[in-house]
């Protein structure tokens, strides 16, 4: 079954002038920003913001501070099931490739993909399917299988050829922390990620990534006032150079201070102990322009767009796949 699945990549440029594609899901961070009478303010104070954060934590041999700039690049991901028996390509995630240009030596330095995670699938789990499941329950609960095909596809692409030719490194997506968690200061201090937390217990976001074989730590970076979450699949402190993780800090910060101001452009910073509240009021807002209650709806018509053009039209294969894809894994780990 995996020779009936590929994968193609498109890539478009984040910059001033990104205009979201079609098949763009609308409420991915960059898409959301590229709207309305603002867009090309929004997306130049976004693209300022990222450079200066980059600067402020990239600040050796950089003394006037404007050394580095970040150039984004948009991965559009589709998945293609055999194409014999015609089925059309599905896009199935986008993703952000950094790279820094070093205005000093004049070098481009690839920077870490992943990022900002997007996902069809992810919309249809969350959106469509969880609230279905729960309607009638008294409690909340997830079925037992939540979050398999998606963290089943996901490493499918993470391990493909086409991901491994085009980069040279594991994905990391940096997210939000979780406002449902209470978190921690560990000891741990890194010259670059900051100060390392660990939180009360795995949110329903930490085990769907775990399916997708993924772990999560959780750091907040100098001058920063909250942890973001770091989901890997390697050694995080290790495999990463000091300027690919500030690529991605400085990147996933900026977008979470105009998405979560609450949190992350808080006016105080996170303590020993710290709980993320979006009803924190003691925060300031950037001066982009952006709409979070119409996020939310979009997510359900996303969610809903999954089901109708993937979900049900190959659920047959889809549960063929997930099946052969789950004996494929029981006999690798066996023979290891």
């Amino acid at each position: 079954m995996n020779d009936e699945l590929s994968f193609s990549l498109k890539s478009i440029c984040f910059d001033e002038n990104y205009e979201p594609s079609d098949s763009t899901r609308m409420t991915t961070n960059f898409a959301n920003l590229a709207r309305g009478a603002s867009r090309q303010q929004n997306l130049r104070n976004t693209l300022k913001m990222i450079d200066n954060r980059f600067n402020d934590l990239a600040h050796w041999d950089n003394p006037t501070g404007d050394r580095y700039c970040v150039e984004l690049e948009i991965i559009s991901v589709e998945m293609s099931m055999n194409a014999k028996a015609g089925y059309a390509a599905f896009p199935l995630i986008e993703i952000l490739k950094t790279c820094i240009l070093d205005k000093k030596s004049d070098q481009r330095i690839p920077g870490i993909a992943g990022n900002n995670f997007s996902s069809y699938v992810r919309d249809y789990d969350f959106s469509v399917l969880l609230p279905e499941y729960n309607a009638h329950r008294a409690q909340f609960s997830t079925p037992d299988d939540f979050g398999d095909l998606h963290g089943k596809l996901f490493q499918q692409f993470a391990n493909s050829r086409i991901y491994k030719e085009r980069f040279g490194k594991p994905p990391v997506i940096c997210i939000s922390a979780s406002t449902s968690k209470t978190y921690r200061r560990t000891g741990n201090q890194h010259p670059v990620l900051g100060i390392e937390y660990q939180q009360s217990g795995l949110s329903s976001t930490d085990q769907y990534f775990a399916k997708m074989g993924m772990q999560v730590r959780f750091f907040m970076p100098a001058n920063g006032v909250a942890p973001l979450a770091f989901y890997f699949q390697g050694d995080l402190l290790g495999d990463y150079t000091s300027l690919e993780l500030i690529g991605t800090i400085s990147t996933m910060e900026t977008f979470q201070k105009i998405y979560r101001p609450e949190i992350y452009n808080a006016n105080s910073a996170a303590g020993q102990l710290y709980q993320p509240s979006l009803k924190n009021e003691d925060y300031s807002l950037t001066q982009i322009v952006y709409d979070r209650e119409e996020r939310s709806q979009l997510a359900v018509k996303q969610g809903k767009f999954a089901q109708e053009h993937f979900i049900r039209p190959y659920k047959k294969v889809l549960e063929q796949w997930t099946g052969a894809a789950a004996v494929a894994a029981v006999a690798q780990a066996h023979a290891h």
